[in-house]
């Protein structure tokens, strides 16, 4: 069960990912094509986290700062607690 709902969660921020690059908003962001298919593959909440600093913002400073790496840090734990639970069942 515990899957799954790393599965819907998972699936659910790229879906996110993917409306925000057909209405333009990771190209405000980002000047390539290369940091949003990267952030899609590895860091999806950071790269949605990072095109809202800096569609609302302009800069990442200030408080923004703490947005962005709670993002970061939110991915990470989704990446660890992958791992874990993956030795967990072996």
């Amino acid at each position: 069960m515990r899957c799954c709902f790393g599965c819907v969660g998972s699936l659910a921020t790229r879906a996110v990912l993917v409306f925000m690059y057909f209405n333009g908003y990771l190209e405000r962001a980002f000047t390539t094509t290369i940091w949003p298919l990267l952030g899609f593959v590895f860091l999806p909440v950071t790269t949605i986290a990072y095109a809202w600093v800096i569609n609302s913002h302009g800069a990442v400073d200030g408080l923004y700062t703490v947005a962005v790496t709670l993002a970061v840090l939110f991915d990470l734990g989704i990446l660890s607690s992958a791992r874990r639970s993956r030795s967990d069942d072996d």
